[in-house]
């Protein structure tokens, strides 16, 4: 079984700095890609940014140049380092991991509980 966690939520005031964590664990053989969405109130879900193990990244237009994904393959971390924030980034942020959880199995796709962000003006 996989769990997913994330952490560093909070209040900010807008042009300030967040920065989330998400760790997986449990039985993982290998994982592809780990990623943040985030849905605000009444809108529906979007992908934020997205990282696979080699690094390759895929980042929503609308936070290009203030939001950085990274990974950290060995202890199956992504982070989201969250600049010059703004009030509509207000959301609940959902970790997304997909991998396999052995050699030959089918690929799982789980999000985290999600965790929410707040941006005052």
């Amino acid at each position: 079984q996989v769990r997913v966690v994330e952490s560093g939520g909070g209040l900010v005031q807008a042009g300030g700095s967040l920065r989330l964590s998400c760790a997986a664990s449990g039985i993982i053989f290998s994982i592809n890609t780990m990623g943040w969405y985030r849905q605000a109130p009444g809108k529906q879900r979007e992908l934020v940014a997205v990282i696979d193990t080699g690094g390759r990244t895929n980042i929503t237009g609308s936070v290009k140049g203030r939001f950085t994904i990274s990974i950290d393959n060995a202890k199956n971390t992504v982070y989201l380092q969250m600049d010059s924030l703004k009030p509509e980034d207000t959301a609940v942020y959902y970790c997304n991991v997909e991998g396999r959880t052995r050699v030959s199995g089918p690929q799982f796709r789980l999000f985290g509980q999600g965790t929410q962000v707040t941006v005052s003006s």
